[in-house]
């Protein structure tokens, strides 16, 4: 186990908001797209106890991936729990993939109310760990929502570490170093990034783009079966039946990230560009449909959907949200490797970076103008514009525009890709993206 344990990457993000809940009640739930990590927190978390004195007799960890457990319903897996808890002890259970069970909420209550246990789940589906689970437990749950890797954890992961150097002319700035302390310079990494995503698994594949792709494809495809297709005919909710039309779907959305979309959109678009086949089909599918369709992959974490927010009339507007995927890596894959609309891919890293940092996050419409991210955390807030460069005189006032419209003492940033570019004389930040994604965390 220790040996294991040892080849697993740290996810100290996630590890230590974990650990910020150890031995309080409520269930830890830790949600997210397969293979993002969640399976290897829990290995993580389980190894943390270990090595705080906790014996190996009250560490129950059971992963419902593996044919072990297939069949499981909430009693079976209720007694084989119960027949493994030392008597007189607190035990700490590790239940993966829990979604597998049939029933199992009320086995998860039942192990909250008759032992004396901390309970550590994992899914990969929102429907069933946020409305079922809130159900059963009342509030009685934290949920830790795991992304892919950051930049910051993409370097680590492949075994290189950022360290703070001195330019020839004494400016401090954020490098990154291998094992033998030689520099590389950060932008060759984030070309990386952008190219191959940030699921953990390209960590042990490299940069090499066939061996990623089968990777990337063996993801998509089993939170397309597993996790939409399947899940769905085990439901009394509408069925997600036409596998075709949801590929035409994801295909549509990893290709518009950033852009107003409504389900009218989609559906207009799929039938004026052709992207659905001859035959009965190739009629335009209701809203209700495409609906439900969309709501499956925000459900398998696939994609985030970002509302609007009137900055002046303070309120969430319902029509024309956006949608990000969840993964560059995933989009190429997709799409294909095409290197355009780097500006919506730039906003796609930073959404989820702001998600990562704990940040409630909408966008902002002000008058006719829009701004990429209001980020919002505690009594913080920062308004956010994000473009790939601010060169040109009409870039710049486009970018700044909107946040001049603002009128009020909060945060207001630019983040762009662009490495010399000067501060504006009126209070907005200006910073470039590496730093951004390389500054530590609060």
């Amino acid at each position: 186990m220790q040996e294991l344990v040892s080849k697993l990457k740290n996810r100290d993000l996630y590890l230590n908001q974990l650990i910020a809940f150890r031995d309080t009640e409520p269930v830890k739930v830790i949600t997210g797209i397969r293979r993002c990590g969640k399976s290897s927190l829990l290995k993580l978390m389980a190894n943390h106890l270990r090595l705080t004195g906790i014996s190996e007799d009250r560490i129950i960890e059971m992963n419902f991936e593996s044919m072990t457990y297939r069949g499981y319903d909430a009693i079976t897996l209720y007694h084989n729990i119960k027949q493994r808890i030392p008597e007189g002890k607190k035990v700490y259970l590790f239940l993966d993939e829990i979604q597998h069970v049939s029933e199992w909420q009320d086995a998860v209550n039942s192990f909250r109310v008759d032992f004396p246990c901390d309970i550590y789940l994992t899914g990969s589906n929102a429907y069933l760990l946020s409305s079922e689970l809130a159900t059963y437990l009342a509030g009685r749950m934290i949920e830790i929502k795991m992304y892919p890797l950051s930049f910051r954890e993409f370097i680590e992961f492949h075994g290189f570490s950022i360290k703070e150097s001195k330019s020839s002319i004494g400016e401090s700035r954020k490098r990154i170093f291998d094992a033998n302390n030689e520099p590389f310079e950060p932008q060759e990494f984030f070309e990386a990034y952008l190219k191959f995503g940030g699921m953990p698994g390209i960590g042990d594949v490299g940069f090499v783009q066939d061996k990623a792709l089968i990777l990337l494809e063996g993801i998509y495809s089993t939170v397309v079966v597993r996790d939409i297709l399947e899940r769905e005919k085990r439901k009394d909710e509408r069925q997600i039946t036409n596998p075709d039309l949801l590929r035409k779907i994801i295909l549509f959305l990893a290709d518009n990230i950033g852009n107003s979309t409504s389900m009218t959109s989609i559906g207009n678009t799929l039938v004026h560009e052709g992207l659905l086949d001859e035959g009965p089909r190739k009629s335009k599918p209701a809203v209700q449909t495409i609906q439900s369709y969309v709501h499956a992959l925000l459900d398998s974490y696939v994609f985030y959907e970002i509302k609007r927010f009137d900055i002046k009339g303070k309120e969430q507007l319902r029509t024309l949200g956006k949608y990000y995927i969840v993964d560059t890596g995933l989009r190429n894959f997709l799409l294909g490797f095409r290197g355009d609309d780097t500006g919506h891919v730039l906003e796609n890293i930073v959404y989820f970076e702001l998600l990562r940092r704990g940040y409630d996050v909408a966008v902002g419409k002000v008058l006719e103008k829009e701004i990429d991210f209001i980020a919002t955390k505690a009594s913080e807030k920062k308004y956010i514009q994000v473009t790939e460069s601010m060169r040109s005189p009409e870039t710049r006032e486009r970018e700044l525009a909107p946040l001049r419209m603002v009128h009020d003492s909060f945060t207001k940033i630019v983040i762009t890709m662009d490495r010399d570019v000067e501060q504006t004389s009126d209070g907005i930040q200006i910073i470039k993206l590496l730093d951004f994604l390389m500054a530590d965390y609060e």
